[in-house]
């Protein structure tokens, strides 16, 4: 059994492949890993190119189609047979030689996820940079979790807490949220970034808009898990407490002789508001659970797997 797992989700990356193997070959000597490649519907020779550049330690993993980075990050996650799992990008953005440094901390026992933070992050300013910055930032004061870089691909958990993701849908950009979820701790260390040479990106400005649709459900497990009973209660008080302030104030506004529009907007405002937030909580707790039934379904479906040549 392998001390770690190295878990690369990829998608046409055929001109990455050979520098990525060589790269992690070179930064894990003296390290007993074992290689995952998960081919998430690469529409070009990427395939082949892993397996041109495989060795004893690499497993190709190609998926019938092209189910989404949560889902190729499950199926190495559920074919990993290391103590530790480290996951990172096919497009040669992270770096493996930060690799060994964090598997050091995180054998330590201190921590149960060591994850990385792009110090240079070498990306476009405005379409990544940016949103990125405000994403991490709400997430920061939503969940108490003091991250700098959530989006980084680039880290590496106890095999336990990875195991315990459950990823589906689009919910890999969560990853740290989820672990913290588990009860994990959780640090972070600088790692290097590099410009992408070759191929497209994979993420744009719609990456932001989704972490911001995704995220009140997040909050919502994040406060389940923690049971917050207390927060709970203070949350229902104050909706009630809208509801009956606007009540009082429409019935008011309408009984106390000429219609009083001062009073009326606000309590019809405060009612709506009252409503809006009960409406949330149903759609919320009706989204968990509905998470909850997937985490425990398998959300790809493999094509072939090549095993190590011994």
């Amino acid at each position: 059994m392998p001390e770690l797992s190295v878990i690369i989700p990829v998608k046409n990356e055929e001109k990455n492949i050979a520098a990525l193997i060589a790269a992690i070959q070179a930064s894990l000597a003296g390290i007993d890993y074992e290689l995952l490649v998960v081919d998430d519907g690469s529409e070009d020779n990427t395939d082949q190119e892993v397996l041109d550049n495989a060795d004893h330690r690499t497993t190709l993993i190609a998926l019938q189609k092209n189910y989404g980075q949560s889902a190729a990050i499950r199926a190495g996650i559920d074919h990993a047979f290391g103590r530790y799992v480290v996951m990172l990008d096919g497009d040669l953005q992270n770096d493996p030689s930060d690799i060994p440094a964090m598997l050091s901390l995180l054998k330590k026992g201190e921590w149960d996820m060591v994850a990385g933070n792009r110090k240079n992050r070498q990306d476009g300013y405005f379409l990544r940079k940016i949103p990125s910055r405000i994403a991490n930032a709400l997430i920061r004061s939503l969940t108490g979790i003091r991250l700098r870089d959530f989006g980084c691909t680039l880290r590496i958990f106890k095999k336990e807490f990875a195991t315990g993701l459950g990823l589906h849908g689009e919910y890999h950009r969560f990853i740290p949220l989820l672990t913290h979820i588990q009860g994990a701790r959780i640090t972070q260390v600088d790692v290097k970034h590099h410009h992408r040479i070759h191929g497209q990106s994979k993420y744009g400005l719609s990456r932001t808009f989704k972490v911001l649709r995704d995220l009140p459900l997040m909050i919502y497990l994040s406060h389940q898990r923690s049971n917050k009973k207390t927060k709970t209660i203070i949350a229902a008080f104050c909706i009630a407490l809208l509801l009956i302030s606007g009540v009082f104030l429409s019935i008011s506004s309408v009984t106390s002789g000429p219609v009083n529009l001062y009073k009326l907007v606000p309590g019809i405002i405060l009612i709506v508001t009252g409503i809006l937030l009960i409406r949330l909580a149903f759609i919320l707790k009706r989204k968990a659970a509905d998470f909850r039934y997937r985490q425990k379904q398998v959300p790809y479906s493999i094509r072939q797997i090549h095993r190590p040549r011994n």
